[in-house]
């Protein structure tokens, strides 16, 4: 709902499992991608610290003069809309969002495979703190939203739209993979100056017996600049 969310405690290791009884699975990422794909999201505690990032003033844009304000690491009023879509050219992601809230055992709910999600426990993407964008790597049909999320390089441009004629630019600052064992929940979901963001999804090779990925990718982001409609 427009202007309101949910608060949530972080969720509990990010986990995407793969397959059903029978299935032949590659261990790979970075090639034809096998059959039978179910992901489930979850964190796991580690005192890890953030050595890359960005830093930028987040400046503040109004249609269709332009205008532009310099705000500062505290990013400006809140946003009142709602996250709509999430674009990444260099990847060649646009692709819906949907609101992820927590099931019932503590991890996060799971977007739909040609969705996105934002998790409604954090902040919105552009205002302060670490907003947490998290989509599948891949499906039973093929590559998913976040299949090239690995790819991504310090610079690029991840940018959220709102539904209200909102839009908030990211510039990458790192990409890390780590084992689910070791996720940076710390990192992740702490507290930061200004607005941030940290885009999700599974990454490694694939564990046959266990039919989930070993890894998780994290990207790490930081709010560059926020495009509205025009001032009243």
């Amino acid at each position: 709902m427009p202007g309101t969310h949910r608060r949530f405690p972080p969720p509990s290791p990010f986990v995407a499992r793969r397959g059903a009884p029978g299935g032949d699975h590659g261990g790979k990422n970075d090639g034809a991608v096998g059959a039978w794909v179910t992901v489930s999201l979850a964190l796991v505690i580690v005192g890890l610290v953030v050595t890359a990032s960005v830093t930028a003033a987040l400046r503040i844009s109004h249609s269709p003069a332009g205008a532009q304000r310099v705000l500062g690491s505290a990013g400006g009023p809140p946003l009142t809309g709602t996250p709509q879509r999430v674009r990444i050219p260099s990847i060649d992601v646009d692709a819906p969002m949907a609101a992820l809230g927590l099931n019932s055992d503590g991890t996060l709910e799971v977007p739909p495979y040609e969705a996105a999600g934002w998790y409604e426990g954090r902040p919105k993407p552009g205002d302060t703190g670490a907003a947490v964008i998290a989509a599948h790597v891949d499906s039973t049909t093929g590559p998913a939203v976040f299949y090239r999320l690995g790819s991504l390089a310090p610079g690029d441009v991840v940018t959220v739209d709102y539904d209200d004629g909102t839009s908030v630019d990211f510039a990458v600052g790192s990409m890390q993979s780590y084992p689910k064992s070791e996720f940076p929940t710390d990192a992740v979901y702490g507290p930061t100056d200004g607005p941030e963001l940290r885009l999700i999804t599974c990454g490694g090779s694939f564990d046959r017996q266990s039919h989930s990925y070993r890894d998780n990718v994290v990207v790490w982001a930081t709010a560059t600049a926020r495009h509205g409609p025009p001032l009243p």
